[in-house]
């Protein structure tokens, strides 16, 4: 059921006022395919533009943190923790994990994935010069703790 609708069928901002605070966590993955040497430039400390990881994880971070200005009818949340991690998958890829959570009364799914998200956009425009080529592959919700709908968890960890 869609709840984004008032009696009337219009969008508009689910009211979570009713709703009781309870801890909520969302992971979500997104996963950047490239050449073998632009994962080797990455992983050297060579890139010209410095330490690929650290900006596409600070950027994963700020997005999170912002998913309310980005996805219309998100609410605007206090999360209490963000983390972002990107794994080398030799020979040709990059996996990004993000890790959202807090105390509140709507879930965190939308931040987990746009923190995914903007962290792959991250390292493929700092990589762009290098390998136009590479590809965003997938970006889903690997699992979902807390909340009225309960959890919920991939049957495999990738998309």
């Amino acid at each position: 059921m869609l709840t984004h609708l008032d009696s009337q069928g219009r969008a508009n901002m689910v009211d979570v006022t009713a709703k009781a605070v309870t801890a909520r966590e969302a992971v979500a993955t997104s996963r950047v395919r490239m050449r073998p040497e632009t994962l080797d430039l990455i992983q050297s400390g060579g890139h010209p533009k410095g330490d690929v990881f650290a900006v596409a994880r600070i950027a994963g971070i700020q997005a999170a943190k912002r998913t309310h200005e980005l996805i219309p009818l998100c609410h605007p949340l206090m999360l209490s923790s963000v983390k972002v991690d990107l794994f080398p998958e030799q020979p040709d890829a990059v996996r990004i994990e993000a890790r959202c959570k807090l105390a509140g009364q709507t879930g965190v799914e939308m931040e987990a994935l746009t923190a995914a998200s903007i962290a792959a956009l991250t390292l493929y425009d700092m990589c762009k010069a290098v390998d136009k080529g590479m590809v965003i592959e997938s970006t889903c919700l690997l699992s979902k703790q807390g909340g009225k709908s309960g959890d919920y968890l991939r049957e495999t960890d990738a998309c």
